[in-house]
């Protein structure tokens, strides 16, 4: 209540408010600083202050005794309001308590009453929860994010208390998160949960605790941050799956979709019960099964308090929502038991975001970190992805047959037998053509991605036995780095091993104080192994399948796996985008403008898709050349080439309802950027930062500084939408871009869809982005 009232925190202070009166118990500092409301509060409401000053020798039951006798007198049974569930802090305070409960007054529980007053917010408090949920995803996004996948990537061992006092360091410095904040107005509203393994607990008072962040196969983490900034919470929790099995895949597309109907439910007008039964009907629509491991309410309010109790959002709040109300939306499935082996007993997840009712619906102010499927499930073990990857083939060819075979005829069952015997001798005749080609040396070809894939005949680690390296007087194992080798010691000679050839390594140690390394190779009649046209060739050829190795230096142990992994990594990502770049249709070479006629330029603009990499990210510059353009950045290797008879559409969208301008190629062939495959590639500058610092301190709408800096954001706006139509003009001589004419909020997020005069599109976030043609 005092940063509601007076914008600070008055400790020691007791206040109570009268009809006619304003009584202030506090000691003479803090008096003479609340002298200043004085003619403010008689002005407006009509109201006397009346100062009691307590000396640092007393306790203020003189004060307070002369407090309660003036209370006695305005009425003659006065009823004394109060904040039931908070306990007073202070000697001074609980003085007061004890004083109000022998007055023989009557007293009255108002928590409800402040809950209302609280619930909703002005203008300066919702800027406040705005910046406290941008720096509260950009922590989540910037730091936890690549925390996690660099310990998992690494195999680290950290702990989840550990990862806890690492966040919270990184959140009260905005700069390690790339926030532009004052760190003064920041503070935390709990020390950051992380939670793995088998042990979930998803509650709002939740703690970390001192076990091993657990990042095995069908693995979940759950992380949950909450900042303030001038005291204003905002809430986010992610759930992170690794390698996860169809059923923890499912129960999080089940939660997702229960998440969004909880949101999309927040609206002007509805009861706040209905944000729960929202999410309830899904579950109940999509997995009845999970309706009891759904958490019992949807979330809280949420402001200057974590949980303002009075705006739970459950089955039984029939409060009406209203514009200006903030709630922290949180849903969850607690201790899901799995049906499988690969888990240690059940599983949780959790899903939390920080929502705002505005009038024209709601806005999800903390949608930076995604929570996409796609962007939240981590694979790293590649031969389960292949076997998942072809059920789910084989899975798409049985639903198109039991689409083809919904027949309206007395004979369905014959026919659906009739098109599954049909499809099985397509197959039949597709496999025994691939297994000919293969045969004959021409490889699986025609349009198949596996045909990239390298023979072994083409993985050479060493051309003759004189190139291996000298052998060790003791012989352990030993991974070649530059010829990409694994040297083996196998009866007393090193034997070499190409890396393409290991399938998985593993380590473990046992009670003996032994560590143990085993080495599975990709061998002929493994299922889902790799197409090599040297297995049919050499049927009778002797293959190594698995060697396991014991020793005592368990570190050795675990650096020989870590190594074996990330280069086998490596050389699979190189691979991976070598068969990319050979998918490639041939593009002509571009003729750069020469000193004569210099290219058109637009700098400092940003690129998406992403080079990639873990290097910083840096803006480049977009030139125009003779036959195509040319996207630079001060490193050598970040070029990217589009020629213009390859760009299909142009689109130029200028920032007017959104916070970037940007310029969007949509190509007929497909390009490499860095090394993603992609049609779709867009330039863009931010042309306002999305949080700015106002100092801290409440400023006035006709304050001369704020109108000089948003007429400067304007002039900002203006010119670079000016340079980018400019540079679009220069280049109707090449191709015809155009301009986005107009937009409208999108149905189920805040993203704008947009529309010119012959189709709609939505293109300002790249990775859903999509363009439906009109007619």
């Amino acid at each position: 209540m005092n940063i509601w009232l007076l914008g600070y925190e008055f400790p020691e202070t007791i206040m109570i408010f009268g009809e006619k009166q304003i009584n202030f118990l506090c000691s003479q500092k803090k008096a003479s600083l609340l002298e200043a409301v004085r003619e403010t509060v008689q002005d407006v409401i009509g109201a006397d202050i009346i100062m009691h000053v307590k000396a640092k020798s007393e306790d203020g039951t003189t004060q307070m005794d002369a407090i309660l006798h003036s209370i006695s007198s305005q009425r003659k049974s006065p009823v004394i309001g109060y904040i039931a569930k908070e306990a007073p802090e202070g000697k001074l305070l609980e003085t007061w308590a004890d004083k109000l409960k022998n007055s023989g007054l009557q007293l009255g529980d108002i928590t409800h009453g402040i809950s209302d007053i609280l619930a909703v917010k002005d203008q300066n408090e919702i800027m406040n929860v705005k910046k406290a949920a941008y720096l509260t995803a950009s922590t989540l996004k910037n730091f936890v994010v690549p925390k996690l996948e660099k310990v998992i990537d690494e195999e680290k061992k950290v702990t989840h208390s550990s990862l806890t006092d690492e966040t919270e360091k990184a959140m009260l410095e905005p700069a390690k998160v790339k926030v532009k904040l004052k760190s003064d107005n920041i503070d935390i509203c709990y020390p950051p949960i992380f939670q793995s393994g088998e042990k979930f607990d998803l509650r709002p008072s939740a703690v970390s605790d001192d076990d091993t962040l657990y990042y095995d196969s069908a693995s979940v983490i759950i992380c949950a941050v909450g900042s303030r900034y001038n005291s204003y919470c905002s809430n986010v929790a992610r759930t992170f799956l690794i390698d996860s099995i169809p059923m923890q895949s499912k129960a999080y597309e089940v939660l997702l979709k229960a998440h969004e109907a909880a949101i999309d439910a927040l609206k002007q007008g509805n009861k706040i019960s209905a944000v729960y039964q929202a999410a309830l009907a899904v579950v109940e629509r999509e997995a009845p099964e999970l309706v009891s491991n759904l958490t019992k309410t949807a979330g809280t309010g949420i402001g200057l308090e974590f949980r303002e109790s009075g705006l739970l959002l459950n089955s039984r709040n029939d409060k009406v929502l209203k514009a200006g109300m903030v709630f922290n939306v949180s849903l969850g499935f607690q201790n899901v038991v799995a049906k499988t082996s690969k888990l240690k007993r059940n599983f949780s997840l959790l899903l939390a975001d920080t929502v705002i009712v505005t009038s024209e619906g709601r806005n999800v102010v903390t949608q930076l970190i995604s929570k996409a499927l796609k962007e939240v499930a981590y694979s790293f073990n590649e031969d389960e992805e292949e076997e998942k990857l072809k059920v789910k083939a084989e899975s798409i060819s049985k639903e198109a047959l039991q689409s083809k075979a919904t027949l309206r005829s007395d004979n369905q069952e014959i026919s659906k037998e009739e098109l599954r015997r049909q499809h099985q001798a397509e197959l039949a005749r597709q496999k025994n053509e691939e297994t000919a080609r293969r045969l004959a040396g021409d490889g699986v070809a025609n349009g198949d991605n596996r045909s990239a894939v390298r023979a072994s005949s083409d993985l050479v680690a060493y051309k003759n036995v004189n190139d291996l390296p000298p052998t060790p007087k003791e012989m352990m194992v030993q991974v070649d780095q530059k010829n990409e080798a694994l040297l083996l010691p196998i009866y007393g000679s090193m034997v070499p091993f190409h890396i393409s050839t290991v399938k998985t390594v593993t380590s473990q140690a046992d009670t003996s104080r032994h560590s143990y390394i085993r080495i599975i190779f990709n061998v002929p009649g493994m299922p889902f192994a790799s197409s090599d046209a040297n297995v049919s060739k050499n049927q009778s050829a002797i293959y190594l399948k698995e060697v396991s190795y014991r020793s005592k230096d368990s570190r050795h142990i675990t650096e020989l796996n870590q190594q074996i992994k990330t280069l086998r990594r490596n050389v699979m990502a190189r691979e991976s985008e070598r068969a990319e770049r050979a998918t490639l249709v041939t593009q002509e070479k571009l003729v750069v403008a020469g000193n004569k006629f210099k290219p058109v330029r637009l700098p400092d603009l940003w690129i998406r898709p992403s080079f990639g990499g873990r290097a910083r990210k840096l803006p480049g510059t977009l030139e125009a050349h003779m036959n195509g353009f040319r996207y630079s950045t001060t490193r050598q290797d970040e070029r990217v080439d589009i020629m213009y008879g390859n760009v299909k559409h142009a689109f130029f969208q200028p920032a007017e309802k959104e916070m970037i301008t940007l310029l969007h190629f949509h190509l007929h062939n497909h390009i490499m950027v860095g090394n993603k495959k992609t049609k779709d590639v867009q330039f863009y500058v931010e042309v306002m930062d999305v949080v700015q610092t106002l100092g801290g301190g409440k400023r006035s709408a006709y304050d001369p500084d704020e109108i000089e800096e948003e007429q400067r954001e304007r002039d900002r706006k203006n010119k670079i939408n000016m340079d980018f139509q400019n540079f679009a003009n220069r280049g109707e001589r090449y191709l015809d871009p155009t301009a986005v004419q107009g937009s409208r909020p999108g149905i189920r997020s805040t993203a704008q869809r947009a529309w010119v005069s012959w189709c709609s599109l939505q293109i300002i976030s790249l990775h859903s982005s999509n363009i439906m043609l009109f007619g």
